[in-house]
């Protein structure tokens, strides 16, 4: 194996590895800190996987926002780690069997899976997730849709601002 696809298989490793802490940690905070750790380590792989602009926007949107959100709603909700009630075990009960189904399902896949085991993942070849042609299909193909986002956004904003705004009396 090349150098790459160890350190590929072990950034994945750490992105398993991860997940699984962050649904078996007890405490919130915990929960997100390992959360984020699985948006880096997928972004890694993009970047391994030459997919540039999807490693941004995943570091950008999910990293960044969407865990300033998920902080930001555990400290309004004011968690504290709490031991599981008696009345909560149907919860786990219930989580146990859709984790056995989804086994089950992906168990079921497997023999159709023959073909794909010799397909390759190719890493740092091609162009396709790179940020420049992104840009360069924008700004030619697309312009006037793009440019049009742009407007619609620009209204959105606007009317966000002018719902916001106070009259004065």
């Amino acid at each position: 194996m090349k150098s790459v696809e160890i350190f590929f298989f072990l950034i994945a490793a750490i992105a398993i590895f991860s997940a699984i802490m962050l649904v078996v940690s007890s405490n919130p905070v915990k929960s997100i800190i390992w959360l984020l750790i699985v948006f880096f380590t997928i972004s890694v792989n993009y970047i391994i996987l030459n997919a540039q602009f999807l490693a941004i926007v995943n570091i950008i949107v999910y990293a960044g926002a969407i865990m300033v959100l998920f902080l930001f709603v555990l400290m309004l909700m004011n968690l504290k780690s709490s031991k599981l009630d008696k009345k909560k075990y149907y919860i786990i009960l219930i989580s146990i069997l859709a984790s056995c189904c989804l086994g089950i399902t992906l168990l079921m896949l497997i023999p159709q899976a023959k073909d794909l085991i010799d397909v390759q993942a190719t890493i740092n070849v091609g162009n396709i997730g790179l940020i420049e042609n992104l840009g360069m299909s924008l700004y030619t193909d697309y312009v006037f849709p793009f440019l049009l986002t742009n407007v619609l956004f620009l209204t959105a904003i606007i009317g966000a601002i002018v719902l916001t705004k106070k009259e004065k009396k």
